[in-house]
């Protein structure tokens, strides 16, 4: 009988893309955590999409656990210039970061990193490859169901 020793080291992100309506440009925010997420990571990346976007901030996401509860409502007290929608329930197809996310794996699957820090370089620098590349960007709001955000 053989054994295998599996490590539970883990990277867990949270990201998003920015529509600008005045711009007509696109963006992506992506950070990344070494365990799970919770709402006071959530918070976090709330926070850094509000220094980063001007006006008003619209997050549309789905109703995971971690986008509810009493954090999340006293940071939308005091910004109010953020709104928070929620995509219905089990609607993958409408979430354009699930492209961003389906475009990333298919990079990096045929890598293999030598360990946790590698595996991080690489996803970085896949990460702001995508975030620089518009026709990326619009691809993955093209293949959701919500291309009318397209500028």
């Amino acid at each position: 009988m053989c054994r295998y020793r599996y490590r539970h080291d883990k990277i867990s992100a949270i990201s998003g893309i920015s529509v600008s309506p005045e711009r007509k440009r696109l963006g992506l925010y992506c950070l990344l955590y070494s365990g799970n997420i919770g709402q006071a990571e959530v918070c976090e990346f709330l926070r850094h999409l509000l220094k980063h976007l001007r006006g008003r901030v619209i997050v549309l996401w789905d109703s995971s656990p971690v986008h509810k509860g009493q954090p999340i409502r006293a940071l939308c007290h005091g910004f109010p210039r953020l709104h928070l929608e929620a995509f219905p329930a089990y609607a993958p197809e409408l979430n354009p970061d699930e492209g961003v996310w389906g475009h990333l794996k298919r990079s990096l699957s045929n890598g293999r990193p030598d360990d946790l820090e590698e595996l991080i370089d690489h996803l970085t620098e896949e990460v702001q490859r995508v975030s620089t590349s518009q026709p990326i960007l619009r691809g993955c709001i093209r293949l959701s169901r919500l291309p009318l955000f397209l500028p």
